[in-house]
Formats: structure tokens, C-alpha cells, sequence
């Protein structure tokens, strides 16, 4: 029988992942996407005036949701644990729920777009339900 690993942490890991890849996408297809997902109209004028940060920004998006997604990983016992695991998890949790959570409050009047602004808290509050489901399974099991 081969190694068990926390499918909770797994799911988590591939949810990382695919955002951090939907955030690439927006980077390629340019000002259309990111007015598709709901970024700010800042962003939108900029992408279209041909400016780099909305494409730096975004890529360090996408750069530290790889790295979430490394961490959930880590945590499922797929890789090797990783620096800090358990304090990583916990704050990737916690960033997970409080942008779901405090998302509608704190976003409001900043130039995103409601449907972006709903979407994505309800998308946080379960990415961050599915990793304090994997976190409080592995949680003794973490070092």
C-alpha cells in the first residue's frame, strides 16, 4: 500500500494552483481578462496604456499562491515538510478566511466590481474552509 496523503491539503494544493495559474492567464490575455475578473479600473487603463505593474503585480499573486499551493503540499505529506509548515499553514488559512470574510467590507468603493468583489470572497471563505479542514487533520502530525 502506497503513502496516504491529506486530500483536504491535496484539494487545497490544486485550488492554490489553479488560481495562481488563472492569474498567469490574466497577465497573457491582457486588459480584456483583467476586466473579466474584476480587477480595478486602475488596473484595466493601465494594462491597456501598456503598463508593467498590473503584470508585476499580478505575477507576485501568482507567485505566492504556487507558493501556498507548495505549503499545502507540504502539509498533505506529498513533499518534504517546508520551513515553518505549521505557522504557513495557519497564516494562509487565516488570509484565506479574512479575505473571505471582511472581503465585501474592505473592498467596497475601491474601484472593483461587486460580482468581482462577491465571487472572490465566497471563493476565499472556501479555499480557507478546505485548508482549516486539512490543517486541523494534520495539525499533530505537523512539526
Amino acid at each position: 500500500m502506497g503513502n496516504v496523503y491529506n486530500t483536504a491539503l491535496l484539494v487545497a494544493a490544486g485550488l492554490n494552483l489553479l488560481v495562481a495559474l488563472m492569474h498567469i492567464g490574466v497577465i497573457i490575455k491582457g486588459p480584456s481578462w483583467y476586466h473579466l475578473f474584476g480587477a480595478g479600473e486602475r488596473f484595466v487603463r493601465a494594462a491597456k496604456a501598456g503598463r508593467r505593474f498590473p503584470a508585476v503585480v499580478t505575477a507576485g499573486i501568482a507567485l505566492v499562491l504556487a507558493a501556498w499551493s507548495a505549503y499545502a503540499l507540504s502539509g498533505a505529506g506529498v513533499i518534504d515538510p517546508l520551513p515553518l509548515l505549521r505557522p504557513a499553514l495557519c497564516v494562509i488559512t487565516l488570509v484565506y478566511l479574512l479575505r473571505g470574510l471582511l472581503g465585501p467590507f474592505v473592498l467596497a468603493g475601491t474601484g472593483r466590481s461587486t460580482r468581482f468583489i462577491m465571487i472572490s470572497s465566497g471563493i476565499c471563505v472556501v479555499y480557507g474552509l478546505v485548508h482549516l479542514v486539512g490543517l486541523v487533520q494534520v495539525w499533530n502530525t505537523l512539526a
